[in-house]
This record gives structure tokens, sequence and C-alpha cells, in this order.
């Protein structure tokens, strides 16, 4: 670990500014030249474009198992099948994950930003050729490379909010770009079911999902033009302390793959990437079998349980907005987890305990709870990894995370897959509700070492802020003193 404070600075009196905005000096003894840290007003546009091809690619993810029912009908093909549609992200991303965060440290994000809306959109556009029968495996061409797609987009979160954005604002920004990626799929829950009704007809069946699919495509390409023309490696300057020490150590970084391995040796991340990929493969589960679920207890429900998964998404960004601007004014970074986790744990046991009691109203309350724990965590679990891995890269870290994610759920959705078709929804749902509890067991044993916090309160203890007017002889003595 690089020492950060070594790192030598000075204060100016400077009039006040409507952004936050300090100097510190380079470490380099020669130049001496102050280096201005503050934030820039792209931020908002860089985080929000990023949120919307997300959002184009989540959308594309749980397209196919809103309406599983469907799909099985138009190509012929078993509920497994369309399963590995979903599924197909999640094994995409476990090998692809290295070599893309090497592309991220070695290129940079906004090279990451334009390979990751590109192949979402080329994927879109192979899904067109899909619309015929026989044509399933065209089908899970586009997908897959959708899938790929994701891989450039997952870990992104964290990394964005880190550059972008001042250590008062990072976890907002990181909910914020989380946020897009849950709209994605609430639209994916919502749209599909409206636009691909449950006909017997194939051929009119076609024209519905190409309406899908064609729109989407429109949109996809849309938002590669953007990136093309908006989207900016990093700001003019480092916006928050943290991040210019991020950029003075960077030389001093050793190589990737030891990266790798003082992330792994780091005993409170390894707890995180299990309790993490717990959680979140649980939720992955849930979202892939949530159409079969609802249609087992609610036959012909198709739209309704759309809507179910739509008020699991839409209260899960609630949560996760709450979460975030919450680790913004408080830094309670261990009790907040803890507590969501535990809540999500509590929202599943209601939510199986309620499914089948034949009212759905009372499904989509309890499913509205459990969303907004379970999926509010997710920025949460971003978060607390970028804090206990400073100054490690936001984007290994993410992308680890996200490793375990795809790992846990792909065995959750392939195993509560089989436990629902041979003993029902209530096995399946009890099945994540046990690993739930080991999850929230394993997050309180992870202890909060801060480490990008203190590096931010070590840093703003030598660059007291100060206010216009100050007497000059008060700056002159901080000057002597530092």
């Amino acid at each position: 670990m690089v020492s950060v404070t070594s790192v030598p600075t000075t204060a100016e009196g400077q009039p006040q500014q409507p952004e936050r905005e300090s100097t510190t000096e380079s470490s380099d003894s020669a130049a001496r030249e102050p280096v201005k840290v503050k934030v820039s007003r792209l931020r908002w546009v860089i985080v929000l474009l990023f949120s919307s091809y997300s959002l184009c690619n989540a959308f594309q993810w749980i397209q196919y198992g809103a309406v599983n029912n469907v799909f099985m009908h138009f190509y012929g093909v078993s509920a497994f099948s369309i399963d590995w549609l979903s599924m197909s992200y999640m094994v995409t991303y476990i090998p692809l994950l290295f070599p893309v965060a090497y592309i991220l440290e070695k290129y940079g994000l906004r090279t990451v930003a334009l390979l990751g809306s590109v192949l979402n959109c080329v994927g879109a556009w192979v899904k067109v050729g899909s619309l015929k029968p026989n044509l399933f495996a065209v089908t899970v061409l586009g997908q897959f490379i959708c899938a790929v797609a994701q891989v450039f987009i997952l870990g992104m979160p964290s990394r964005i909010a880190a550059v972008w954005f001042s250590e008062r604002e990072v976890s907002t920004a990181c909910s914020l770009a989380v946020f897009g990626n849950q709209v994605g799929i609430a639209l994916g829950f919502l749209i599909p079911p409206i636009l691909v009704p449950n006909i017997q007809d194939r051929e009119e069946l076609a024209y519905h999902i190409s309406i899908m699919f064609y729109i989407i495509g429109a949109v996809a390409s849309f938002l590669v033009i953007l990136v093309i023309f908006i989207f900016r490696e990093k700001p003019k300057y480092p916006p928050s302390h943290a991040q210019y020490l991020s950029y003075s150590m960077e030389t001093q970084k050793s190589a990737y793959f030891e990266s790798i391995g003082r992330l792994m040796k780091n005993q409170n991340f390894v707890l995180l990437l299990i309790s993490y990929g717990l959680n979140v493969g649980a939720f992955y589960a849930l979202s892939t079998l949530l159409n079969r679920m609802v249609i087992f207890h609610y036959p012909g429900e198709e739209v309704n349980a759309g809507r179910i998964g739509l008020t699991i998404i839409i209260t899960g960004m609630v949560g996760a907005m709450i979460s975030g601007i919450w680790l913004d004014k408080t830094k309670t970074y261990k009790q907040t987890t803890v507590v969501v986790y535990f809540m999500a744990l509590v929202g599943m046991v209601v939510f199986t305990a309620t499914l089948g009691l034949g009212y759905l109203w009372v499904v989509f309350l309890t499913a509205g709870t459990l969303g907004f724990f379970m999926t509010g965590y997710l920025p949460l679990g971003f978060e607390f990894a970028v804090e206990l891995t400073y100054p490690e890269s936001e984007g290994m870290s993410s992308g680890l995370l996200n490793v375990f994610a795809q790992i846990f759920g792909i065995i959750f959705t392939i195993s509560e897959g089989q436990i629902i078709d041979h003993f029902g929804t209530l096995a399946g749902n009890i099945f994540l509700c046990a690993f739930l509890a080991l999850g929230t067991l394993l997050t309180m044993f992870i202890k909060a070492d801060l480490r990008r916090q203190n590096a931010n309160v070590s840093a703003n203890n030598k660059i007291p802020e100060e206010q216009p007017h100050q007497d000059k002889d008060r700056n002159q003595s901080l000057d002597e003193h530092l």
C-alpha cells in the first residue's frame, strides 16, 4: 500500500466558487506546481449517458424471461432454453472480466464506453434477423453479443463515480450509474408483455416481436452516436483529493495480476465478494424465474408478472438512491450494508410466504418491499468495495464483485429452476432464503476499513478550506506552517 500522507500540499485563499475547488501541490519537488481539485459540470451528463446505454443493455437481458412462455411457443424450445438466454449474460461475464478489466486499465473509460455501447447496438440489430421460428440460433447469437457488451458496462459505476465526482457526491453518483441498469430491467419486465401478447399465430407474433426488436435497435444506435460525441475519459481536474492521490500513484501501482492478488488477500473484501455474490445472485435468479413463478400460481397473468417485476425494480431504484444519499451524508458503510442485507432477507421470507396465497395485490406489496432492499443493496456493495480496496482500481473491485454475482446467479437460477419444476415455488424460494441468511451473517464479519475516506480526511486535514476575504496574516501564517 502506497502511503498517502507523503504528498505535499499548500493552501491559498480563493474567492468562493459555485463548484467546490481547492489546490494541492504536485509531489514533484522540482516542479512544485499547484494542482487544482475541482468537480466538472459535465459529470452529470456523463453519468446520465452511461446510465442510458446501461439501461438499453439491461432491457435486453430480461426481455425474453419477462414473456418466457411466449418465446417458448414462438421458437418451439423449452423453458430452460429461454432461461439460458438470460443466463448467457452471467456465463459470458466470468471469462471476459479480466480481459475487459485490463482494457479499462490500459485504454481507459472512453474506450470501454465505446466498446460497450457499440456491442450492445450490434447485438440488438442481430436479433432483428431472428424473426422466424426456425431462427432461434440467430437470437442466441444476438443475445451473446449483448452479453459481451454487458461485461463492458457492469463494472463501470464505481469507476465513473470516482473519476468524475467529489467525495461528497461519489455514493450518490454510483447509485445513479446503477440506476440506469435497474430502469432497464424494470422496462424489460413492463414492455415485452405489452408489445408481445400471448397469441398462437406465429406470423402475427413475429410482427409484435419485430416492433420490440426494432425499437431497441434504434435506441441503441442513437446512444452509440451520443457516446462517440459526448463521453470523455476524465475531467480536466481531479474531483477529489483521493482521486488526485490515485492519479499521482498510477505510475507506482504494481502489475495487473499483482493487483488481483492483493485484492484476493484482503479478507474484508473476500467476505464482501461472497456476500455480494449471494445477494445479487439471488436477485438474478428471482428476475429470471419470476414469470414462471407467477404463472405457476396465477395462470394467464403474464402482464401482471411483468408488472410485479417492474414493482421490484422501481422500489429497488428508490432504495438505491436513498442508500447512496445516506452514505454520502453519513459514511456508515458497514452499518447500512448490514441493515439493508438483513431487510432483503426479511423481504424474501415474506415474499416466499405470500406468493401462493391467491391474492395478486399481496404479491405486489411483498415484491415491492423485497425489491426496495434487495435491489437497493447493489450500489452499497460497489461503494463498500471501493472503500475497502482503495487505491486499487475501482474497475477491478467492481468486476470481481460482478464475477461472484454471475457465478452465484448461474448456480441459483439453474438450481431454483429445477426445484420449482420438481417441488414447487415454495421450496425454490426457501432455497434462496437460506443463502441470503448466510450472506447476512458474512456481512456482519466485515471490518469497516474505509481506506478511501481515510485518504480524503488526511488530504483535507492538510488542505483546510479557506473562506473568502480572510486576513492576509492568517494566510501567511498558514503557508509557513505548511
